[in-house]
Order: C-alpha cells, then sequence, then structure tokens
C-alpha cells in the first residue's frame, strides 16, 4: 500500500543531489530535482552554461551540448529519484548503465537553455531499475530514451 507520504512530491537541492549520487565537476549534469514521487517519477534540472568544458570542443564557435551528456543527465536524475525512493541518502551506492535503447535527439541544447529530464519509472527492483526520459528545453522536446541502471549498494564512492 502506498502512503500519502510517498506521493507526495519532494524536491532535491544540488546539497541533497550530491548526497546521493556521487558526480561532481565537471559531470555532475544535473543541479535540481522536483517533482519526486517515489518509485514513479522526477523532473531533473539543468542550467546549461557556456562555462562546461565540453563547449571547448563541441563545437568552437556553434557550442551544443553532446547528445551522451543529456543522456548522463536523464541518468543522473533517475539516480537522485532512486535515491530518494530507497532511503540512500549518504549511502553513496554506485549506478551502473545497463543498456540505452530507442535514443532520439530532436533539438539543439546550448548555452542559456534550461533542459528539463522527464524521467518516470518502467520497472523497479531492488537492483534493476528501468527508465523512460524525455529531456526537453521551453516545452520542445531535445531527446529521448528508454534506459535501465543497476543500482550497487555494496560498491562505495570514497570521497
Amino acid at each position: 500500500m502506498t502512503t500519502d507520504a510517498e506521493q507526495t512530491p519532494q524536491t532535491a537541492d544540488l546539497d541533497l543531489i550530491m548526497r546521493i549520487i556521487p558526480h561532481r565537476y565537471p559531470f555532475l549534469l544535473v543541479d535540481k530535482v522536483r517533482d519526486v514521487v517515489a518509485n514513479t517519477s522526477a523532473t531533473g534540472i539543468k542550467n546549461v552554461t557556456f562555462n562546461e568544458p565540453h563547449f571547448q570542443g563541441h563545437f568552437p564557435g556553434a557550442p551544443i551540448m553532446p547528445g551522451v551528456t543529456i543522456i548522463e543527465a536523464m541518468a543522473q536524475t533517475s539516480a537522485v529519484l532512486v535515491g530518494l525512493s530507497q532511503d540512500l541518502v549518504d549511502k553513496k551506492p554506485l549506478v551502473y548503465f545497463m543498456n540505452i535503447d530507442k535514443a532520439k535527439f530532436r533539438r539543439k541544447v546550448v548555452p542559456g537553455d534550461v533542459l528539463e529530464m522527464h524521467i518516470k519509472v518502467l520497472r523497479a527492483s531492488t537492483k534493476v531499475w528501468k527508465f523512460e526520459g524525455t529531456a526537453m528545453v521551453e516545452g520542445e522536446v531535445a531527446a529521448s530514451a528508454e534506459f535501465a541502471a543497476m543500482i550497487d549498494r555494496n560498491a562505495r564512492v570514497t570521497a
């Protein structure tokens, strides 16, 4: 049975995100996670800035956020969703991609954009989770994918 507390949307600020996932600059690709409904869905926010290192080479004079980093931002949002759903704050488990399917890229993401990653849980278990993600900018779909990840509660980040 689902309790009202489990269905009340939560928000994770940057401090809480870093207590759940091990990613740090320059590879932390989510600034906030909002509308978290345990075991169900969440929305990640990434403020895209020109100062990010991938823009030096992708592409000089025409900076575009690489598609793989958009998918990684969706995955990091998903990891925060799992962390909040499974009480993994401060437990520092590692999360590994298992597969990425149906990836599509529809719109460029450039400095100044606010990228919203809408994540929906397709399947959840103790170890393996499957997600559907849609990344949007100003109401337009930038990218979408289905992906699965494994949560390794025994592997720990020590730093």
